[in-house]
């Protein structure tokens, strides 16, 4: 057995994800020490109970409430706490001792991700955080790392794996929301609390954090655009059916501005995905980033966005890294957010959006419609009519009209709705969705 150095983990949390974690650690200690050429030994376990029931048996005496003591005495903290505090002050005291940092934790990065980056500078130490965007599946590295030397466009990624999941059902089902959600609570896919996923916050943590790396800017959380799937009905599943598209909740990144002065976009909502598109094909809970550079071209990152082993070993990868780097020596890499480009807001991102609307079947209906779009600059691209037969026994009908607009700014598209919505024609806006993918 080749005598290793030995450098002391401490592991934060001992949930599903962490007690994984520790279990690969104790398991398979000597593979990781043969990989990172060091041995990671597992110096304790900080929790706030002790006697807490656990996933995975664990020794008793690697438990602790210290956490201060167990941080100050490790060269590699593990932070898999959750949720800002005590999380973050435990990651800066860790990197104020010069460790290095290893999270997962996606809400604490997108708040507060510049000043943990800046703590880590200072010391040269490293924050390493490949399992806070997509699970198991490597995308941090990739941009951070493999595509420095490119220019990412652009950036659609499904990151959140219980809206997936309902929305997947929900597609191949027929079948409404709410029956859908109360399933996956059950099954253990959305929480009880099924809030942070289906409003899309969590998909928005993960997209501030994406559009970080990729633009090389800060991303406050705050100027993320964010719209959740909880006004998606069975209703629009089949139209979108019916049309070659489906509906997936999208995190988009987007560097806008060819030609002239760069900006970026960064938002979160349900949109239109061709379904021969390869975020159109993901299915159940999983998740996948599909990544646009100029000169790599397009690429595709697919699998597990979450569960317990699957988030293990992305973090297990980053203690890796962080090991090869003690030994190796040197400071710390820093990450890049010096390009400084502005964000705008959604309403200056060109878009196209598919309108469901219930109007009176009578002449002149069409013409007035269109005309209500145009006098905002927005035309029609595609038009579908179907008629629906009056309820109450007599001969009104209404017609619902689907609309696929051209491209135009997103803030020109919402004025024409609102004319719409306004407007003595229009009986109902049933639905308005954006298209993504084309």
């Amino acid at each position: 057995m080749t005598d290793y150095r030995r450098l002391r983990v401490a592991l934060l949390g001992a949930g599903a994800v962490g007690s994984q974690v520790a279990s690969l650690l104790l398991r398979h200690g000597d593979e990781l020490a043969d990989r990172a050429g060091a041995r990671l030994e597992l110096a304790g376990i900080a929790v706030r109970d002790v006697d807490a029931p656990r996933d995975v048996d664990l020794p008793r005496e690697l438990f602790t409430t210290d956490a201060e003591t167990l941080i100050t005495g490790s060269d590699i903290v593990i932070e898999l706490m959750g949720g800002i505090e005590p999380a973050r002050s435990h990651i800066l005291l860790g990197l104020g001792s010069g460790t290095d940092v290893v999270t997962a934790n996606k809400a604490l990065l997108a708040t507060h991700g510049p000043e943990i980056y800046e703590a880590a500078e200072r010391v040269g130490a490293s924050v390493y955080y490949e399992a806070a965007a997509a699970g198991a599946i490597p995308i941090i590295r990739p941009l951070r790392d493999s595509l420095a030397g490119d220019r990412v466009v652009r950036i659609m990624g499904i990151v959140n794996g219980t809206t997936n999941y309902i929305l997947d059902r929900m597609d191949g089902e027929g079948a409404d929301f709410a029956d859908v959600l109360a399933d996956a609570q059950r099954l253990g896919y959305a929480e009880a609390d099924p809030t942070a996923d289906v409003e899309g916050y969590d998909a928005a943590q993960k997209a501030a954090i994406l559009a970080s790396l990729a633009f090389h800017t800060a991303v406050p959380l705050e100027a993320v655009h964010r719209e959740g799937i909880t006004g998606v009905t069975a209703d629009m599943i089949e139209e979108a059916r019916e049309a070659g598209f489906v509906i997936k909740l999208l995190a988009v990144c987007e560097r806008l501005g060819e030609g002239g002065p760069e900006s970026i976009s960064v938002r979160v909502y349900p949109a239109l995905v061709p379904r021969d598109h390869p975020l159109g094909a993901v299915h159940g809970a999983n998740n996948a980033v599909f990544v646009e550079a100029e000169a790599a071209g397009s690429l595709m990152f697919y699998g597990a966005g979450a569960g317990g082993v699957q988030t293990a070993s992305a973090v297990l990868g980053d203690v890796v890294s962080a090991a090869r780097r003690h030994i190796a020596g040197g400071t710390g890499v820093g990450e890049s957010t010096r390009a400084n480009l502005p964000i705008v807001s959604i309403g200056h991102v060109l878009t196209r959006y598919q309108i469901t609307l219930e109007v009176s079947d009578e002449a002149g209906v069409l013409a007035a419609i269109a005309g209500l779009l145009s006098d905002g600059g927005v035309s029609v691209a595609t038009l579908v009519q179907t008629v629906i037969p009056a309820s109450d026994g007599t001969d009104r009908e209404s017609a619902r009209l689907i609309i696929g607009t051209h491209r135009a700014t997103d803030s020109a598209l919402s004025a024409a709705v609102d004319r719409l919505t306004a407007s003595d024609v229009v009986e109902r806006v049933v639905s308005v969705l954006r298209v993504e993918g084309e």
